[in-house]
Formats: C-alpha cells, structure tokens, sequence
C-alpha cells in the first residue's frame, strides 16, 4: 500500500479555511431562509431548479441530480414542499414510473420572495467579503471540480 499523498501547510489551511466556510454559510443561508421564508437551503434550491426548468417542470431523477440530493433524500424534501403547496408531482405522460416535480404559482411567488432575502445573504458573506480576482478563481476552482466529479458533464 502507497504512502499518501499528505497536504502540505498551506493546503491543509486552504481546505479547512473551505471546509469551516461552507458549513458556516449553509448554516447563515439555511437560518435566514427559515427565520425569515419557513423555508430550509435544500428547499429553496429545488424552488429554483424547478423555476429555471422549462414550463417550472423536472422529472424527480433530473430534479435529485441538479440539487444534488439523493432520490431518497428529495422525495421527503418535496413532501415537505407538497404540504405547503409550493410544489405538486404528476405522473410522466411519457413513463408510467416516472415523477415529474411542478412547482406551483404558490411556489414561484414564495421563491419571488425568498430570493430577495437569500441574495442580500449571499452578498453580504460571500460576494462582498471576496477580491474579484478571487471570486472568478473560485469560479474557475469550483467549475474544475464539478467536472471532475460529473466525468465532464
């Protein structure tokens, strides 16, 4: 077995400075979201992918993979949804086994509201607090990243 490949300083620094960051950005999205909209940071993202999709429509497989959730994980997260009104699920015309996720107008006027919020949050700890040499390199980090765990997709 191959001895691996430690990270010096300066990378175990940057990658704790990411890990400590994220989680604490989720956790300030996530407490503004529900204090301010009732709703978690997984519930609004799936209100967004579902509002940029055509026709506010996405199978329940494309819809887990966009939000990066588990099937098992989005089929509670859109229960929640459903109870509120803010999003129903109709059969595939197409595939009697598939669930198309709608977001519905109740949904759209939510994230409406929402947005205004979450953009201001988002602004305020992330965009405004970076260089903009350093937000287009994280950007540039970011997209490699997603690439390679995609296969390129």
């Amino acid at each position: 077995m191959s001895e691996p490949r430690w990270l010096d300083a300066t990378q175990q620094r940057d990658w704790r400075a990411y890990v400590d960051g994220s989680v604490r950005l989720t956790e300030v999205m996530d407490r503004d979201l529900k204090t301010r909209h009732g709703l978690s940071v997984s519930e609004y993202e799936i209100l967004v992918r579902l509002s940029e999709a055509p026709e506010r429509r996405l199978r329940m497989a494309e819809l887990a993979a966009n939000a990066s959730q588990s099937r098992s994980r989005l089929s509670h997260t859109c229960s929640r949804l459903e109870s509120k009104g803010l999003v129903r699920r109709d059969s595939c015309p197409s595939d009697k086994r598939g669930v198309i996720a709608v977001l519905t107008d109740e949904g759209f006027a939510a994230l409406e509201r929402a947005a205004r919020d979450h953009v201001e949050t988002v602004r305020n700890h992330f965009i405004d607090v970076i260089e903009p040499d350093d937000l287009e390199a994280i950007g540039r980090a970011f997209n490699a990243v997603l690439k390679k765990m995609t296969g390129g997709a």
